[in-house]
């Protein structure tokens, strides 16, 4: 959106027609346009807002974000899903087979969460120790730094 070009046909179109009623009055819009442009540039900021902010209430997921670029507004549909879980490889699907023994409090949280995303008990337990696997703190060995009093 071209808010300067707005304005510009604006300032043009409104001293056109005060110049067809009286020729100063047109004259004084010319002469005025450019001080004018930057308060109509703000009113259609508030306006792109606006209409964004009205799309987003409408959509089933995400949001409609007016973003400025070199001084005009962009609109910007920003995707509020959480990303899609690291997938399992196929080869590691049908692996080993473990029992774990488990608190059932413990249990029946990790029967919601796996609910909550859609998905097995199995798959939901596979791809958390995935995760925590591929974020796993080094340890630095047994060495011990810093200062101590005796």
């Amino acid at each position: 959106m071209m808010t300067s070009t707005l304005a510009d046909a604006l300032a043009t179109d409104l001293g056109a027609v005060l110049a067809a009623v009286d020729e100063q009055a047109g004259a004084l819009v010319t002469r005025l346009g450019p001080a004018i442009s930057s308060s109509v540039r703000l009113r259609l900021l508030e306006a792109a807002t606006d209409a964004a902010a009205e799309i987003t209430s409408q959509l089933p997921q995400g949001r409609v974000e007016v973003r400025l670029e070199s001084g005009e507004p962009v609109f910007v549909f920003a995707d509020d899903a959480p990303p899609a879980p690291t997938p399992v490889p196929e080869e590691e699907e049908a692996g080993a087979r473990i029992s774990l023994r488990l608190p059932e409090s413990l249990k029946a949280r990790i029967d919601q969460s796996a609910a909550r995303e859609g998905v097995s008990v199995n798959t939901w337990v596979t791809r958390t120790v995935a995760r925590a696997l591929e974020h796993r703190p080094r340890r630095g060995g047994n060495r011990l730094t810093g200062y101590a009093r005796s």
